[in-house]
């Protein structure tokens, strides 16, 4: 039974994935090679907690017990010495995660199992990098993790049935709802999502329509929380581009290709709510919505 978690990487993905760990009961290592960023992680997992005491779904000893559940590493090797299970929640970048998972697969204790939370990239390439591609899974969260329900689950080429269905559980401890999909290239969440996302961009581009009358349109006549523009600006522009190349590349198929505006915003560093600009203006250090876009 897995017990000891720890999670790689302490920024948006990372925090939250600790946060639910450790509110589940879990022992939690959260892993940053940047002590700075691992301070801001607690303060955020904090404040995340006491907007949960807000609300009254935890209270103050729950919180307590939380976050006395979790310490912090700056060291991979010795942050997950001792882990059941090993979450990597980098950055998307698929060098960078093939470098983490050849460092880890040395570090951690045999039959650890190691998860990584990318959302498009080829969990069989990560395997590959391991001595033990039959303990490799994707477990991917979705943000904001505390919040969100959906785990989505995919199994490597080599992934054993008996880690799934360990991951599975797992998920359903944390209170999400998990989804077993198999790896090919965007998975199920981001293969229908970033099209959609794309032909919203590729609307604005051909002038159809503006910023706003797109959002409007999805979230009133298809019932979406939040319009598919503001939606790739919550994502950051430069993650849905990164995700539409993977499929891209991995279908060939010209229906994946990125719209010309997509890489152009990105390319001028327009990404969204972490630029302070993207489709949408936001007020300095927060995701509220000042004005729409330029693009009318």
């Amino acid at each position: 039974m897995v017990q000891t978690i720890s999670v790689i990487g302490a920024g948006t993905m990372g925090n939250g994935i600790a946060h639910v760990f450790a509110q589940s009961g879990y022992k939690v290592t959260l892993i940053d090679v940047n002590a700075a960023q691992l301070e801001k992680a607690l303060q955020t997992i904090t404040k995340n907690f006491d907007r949960q005491i807000a609300k009254g779904s935890i209270t103050e000893d729950a919180k307590a017990k939380a976050l006395a559940n979790i310490a912090t590493a700056t060291d991979v090797a010795a942050g997950v010495k001792n882990a059941q299970l090993v979450v990597e929640a980098a950055t998307e970048n698929t060098e960078l995660k093939l470098k983490i998972f050849k460092q880890v697969d040395e570090a951690a204790p045999a039959g650890c199992i190691l998860a990584t939370n990318t959302s498009s990239i080829s969990i069989t390439k990560i395997a590959a990098v391991t001595k033990r591609p039959e303990l490799v899974i994707g477990m991917h969260f979705m943000n904001p993790v505390p919040v969100m329900k959906l785990v989505e689950i995919i199994n490597g080429y080599a992934t054993k049935k008996e880690v799934t269905n360990t991951i599975v559980e797992l998920s359903k401890n944390l209170g999400k709802v998990p989804c077993v999909v198999n790896d090919y290239p965007g998975f199920i969440a981001n293969r229908i999502l970033m099209p959609m996302i794309n032909e919203a961009i590729y609307s604005l581009y051909e002038g159809v329509a503006g910023v706003e009358e797109i959002d409007t349109v999805m979230k009133l006549g298809m019932a979406h929380p939040m319009g598919p523009l503001q939606l790739a600006d919550f994502i950051g522009l430069d993650v849905c581009l990164a995700i539409l190349n993977v499929l891209h590349d991995g279908f060939g198929n010209p229906k994946y290709a990125p719209c010309p505006l997509l890489v152009n915003m990105v390319t001028a560093g327009k990404l969204g709510v972490k630029a302070g600009e993207g489709f949408y203006t936001y007020a300095a250090g927060s995701k509220e919505l000042v004005v729409s876009g330029r693009f009318r």
